[in-house]
């Protein structure tokens, strides 16, 4: 007889929480679990295998972990000379560094090298950071590359059936000549994994050197004309629609639609002259007793001047011009001189 499985205890793991508060990646969550610096509801954890819901108080370094913000993402345009890193132990300046000071905690969505440049995503999300950054997302990474020498077509085609360097397979590249631009050429490198270094040690293989590498996309988002050590937003309709099904996993919902309201139309105030009772705006004035009186009917009173048939023309009476005829005009008198 075969028994139940055990149902997973309730809420997520701790990891996985960490990075979804922003504090770290889930790899940098489980090093600092490792190093006895989170808690959770006053006491030390050792292990990241704990699940913990909403009601557990989590502290990293005695200090309280806050709810997950909803998930954002940025676009920045890193210089060269900065270094992808949240702390460095050489003391070089890293990209947090160069960001606004309003900017809250955030996260590098891949790398690039000290003396890379160009689009770097920053996301406050670690799920977020980690989906974006799997090959399986199926985005398209470019980068506008200078190398010094004149490569060819032949040169450039072991980068496009795919290379090892140092023992290590990458994955085949687009690889374009844009031109020649005397001792040095530019390419357009396509990849879909980020791999350290992974340009420059390919391009090595085929007997170029890089002496400037510019990312100018990450999938759907483009480096456009921003200038360097520029920071701007995602918005988050366009972040959703870029993610796909992904979206409600890793944005969550979207906002509610608000409700339409619809007022009841104005009536309008009764015309002079009618009548408008309560609620009956408009409706003619009610008959009276009175409104049978001679008096009071229109034309009482007046002598009958002849009788007008349906068909419109009046009947001429007896021995006579038609009534209401007009007599004809005098002629002018003339001035006595």
């Amino acid at each position: 007889m075969s028994q139940t499985p055990p149902s997973p205890p309730p809420g997520d793991r701790i990891a996985k929480v960490l990075a979804r508060a922003g504090v770290a990646s889930r790899r940098d969550a489980e090093r600092m679990i490792a190093d006895g610096r989170v808690a959770v509801n006053g006491k030390i954890i050792e292990s990241p295998a704990l699940n913990v819901t909403e009601s557990d108080r989590i502290s990293v370094d005695g200090k309280p972990v806050g709810p997950a913000d909803p998930a954002r993402l940025w676009l920045f345009h890193k210089p060269a000379g900065l270094v992808t890193t949240a702390k460095d132990e050489k003391g070089r300046e890293t990209i947090f560094d160069a960001l606004p000071e309003d900017m809250p905690r955030t996260m590098s969505v891949g790398r690039l090298d000290l003396n890379s440049e160009g689009l770097l995503l920053l996301t406050n999300d670690g799920a977020l950071k980690r989906h974006l950054e799997l090959p399986s997302t199926g985005w398209l990474r470019r980068y506008r590359v200078r190398v010094n020498g004149r490569p060819t077509d032949e040169v450039l085609e072991p980068l496009r059936q795919g290379v090892i360097a140092d023992g290590e397979p990458f994955q085949p590249m687009e690889v374009t000549i844009d031109r020649q631009q005397g001792a040095n050429a530019w390419l357009t490198v396509g990849l879909r994994e980020g791999r350290n270094r992974e340009i420059r040690r390919a391009m090595e293989v085929v007997g170029l050197k890089v002496n400037r590498l510019i990312r100018v996309s990450y999938g759907p988002f483009q480096l456009g004309e921003m200038a360097q050590g520029a920071v701007e937003e995602v918005r988050r309709k366009v972040l959703r629609d870029q993610l796909g099904p992904a979206a409600d996993t890793l944005v969550g919902d979207p906002p509610a639609a608000p409700t339409e309201v619809r007022r009841a139309p104005k009536r309008r105030p009764p015309r002079k002259g009618q009548y408008g009772g309560p609620g009956q705006p408009g409706l003619p004035r009610p008959k009276t007793d009175d409104d049978d009186a001679p008096s009071k009917r229109r034309g009482a009173g007046k002598k009958p001047t002849g009788s007008k048939p349906a068909g419109g023309r009046r009947e001429k009476p007896a021995g006579g011009k038609p009534a209401g005829a007009r007599r004809p005009k005098s002629p002018p008198r003339s001035r006595k001189t």
